[in-house]
């Protein structure tokens, strides 16, 4: 009796540290990540959201607890009162999308040294641009938007084979410039070397001025089909919904038109009723893949602080998607075949405007 009775409290003894480890993992704290959002919404199909997913896949992984904030506006003063609300309320990692961030990440990497941020398409510098600098405790990330506008426009002109090709720009910052440029250097090297006759006019070269005037990319998107433009490469955030819209409108109605996404996978944003998609491809940049993966740094202890980071096919940082139904099994095999020599430096594309790629 004795025996059990010792046998059975050591048992209780054990199942009482057991259970105490498992109260303390249940109460370990999360890293808090938080978001502010730049102009336009979290689901905005385009770089809020692309930024928010990736945030939110590391929850869902149960890695993290995330939270975003949207601004009243788009000035330093509007950044830095969410990014101090964040930090207020214990979200200590902070990502923020978009170049506008620049002078407000400035600011806040010596307001709040112990707090960690992430800045994408953009570094830290001074209202003035007299001073760029980047502390420990903040990462850059910038993408090479030419080399994905470039296999986007290969992978249209290879579907459409001849026709007309435009492009919406939002505000004409490097990063949609690059887009636009990539995009008329694949759109060339499509013509030059792989039989397709694609033309491009200057006047179908277009940057509306924003990323949330939705009304005005459907009325310029409306202008350029109505002049006999095919396919409308929209870079464009909000701007790029408005031209979607309107692709959509005039597919329903019989119209043979097709929009080329950006920065994400728009496929699903272009869908028909007919279950059809007007998203021809879209020149993408992950995103998600980089809020995901410097948060996995950011645990892992090896957060790339003080560091900018280019992304772009030699660390496969940009592409198209993978599968899209309406590019060819012939097509996605001439875009693997292009990607590679891009990734091997056998192909390169300017990051800058080229001379004569209009047609």
């Amino acid at each position: 009796m004795k025996k059990f009775l010792v046998a059975f409290c050591v048992l209780l003894l054990l199942g009482s540290v057991v259970f105490a480890q498992g109260q303390a993992e249940a109460g370990k704290q999360l890293l808090k990540v938080g978001m502010v959002t730049d102009a336009g919404t979290i689901d905005d199909k385009s770089f809020n959201q692309g930024t928010w997913e990736g945030i939110l896949r590391a929850q869902q992984e149960g890695l993290i607890e995330a939270k975003y904030l949207k601004p009243a506006g788009t000035t330093e003063a509007d950044y830095l009162k969410e990014i101090g609300n964040l930090y207020d309320a214990g979200y200590h990692f902070i990502v923020t999308p978009g170049f506008k961030f620049e002078t407000a990440i400035f600011e806040a990497q010596d307001k709040y040294p112990d707090a960690k941020f992430v800045i994408l398409d953009g570094e830290p510098h001074s209202a003035d641009y007299s001073v760029f600098r980047i502390e420990p405790n903040v990462v850059a990330v910038y993408w090479a938007e030419h080399e994905s506008g470039f296999l986007a426009g290969v992978a249209a002109s290879l579907q459409i084979q001849e026709g007309e090709f435009g492009f919406i720009g939002g505000m004409e910052i490097p990063a949609v410039q690059k887009f636009n440029w990539g995009w008329q250097q694949g759109i060339k090297y499509a013509n030059e070397n792989l039989g397709t006759d694609i033309a491009i006019k200057a006047e179908n070269v277009l940057y509306q001025g924003s990323f949330d005037n939705v009304a005005a990319g459907q009325q310029i998107a409306a202008s350029m089909y109505d002049k006999g433009v095919d396919v409308i490469f929209a870079a464009a955030g909000g701007v790029g919904v408005g031209a979607i819209n309107e692709a959509k409108a005039r597919a329903t109605a019989g119209e043979k038109v097709w929009i080329v996404g950006v920065d994400v996978d728009q496929y699903p944003e272009g869908v028909l009723p007919s279950g059809k998609s007007i998203i021809l491809t879209s020149a993408m940049k992950y995103l998600d893949r980089a809020s995901y993966d410097m948060i996995e740094h950011e645990l892992a202890g090896t957060f790339p602080g003080g560091e900018v980071l280019h992304l772009d096919a030699t660390n496969d940082g940009i592409g198209i998607p993978v599968e899209n139904p309406n590019l060819s099994d012939d097509v996605e095999g001439q875009i693997d075949e292009l990607y590679a020599k891009l990734k091997s430096g056998e192909v390169k594309v300017a990051a800058e405007q080229l001379p004569g790629l209009f047609k």
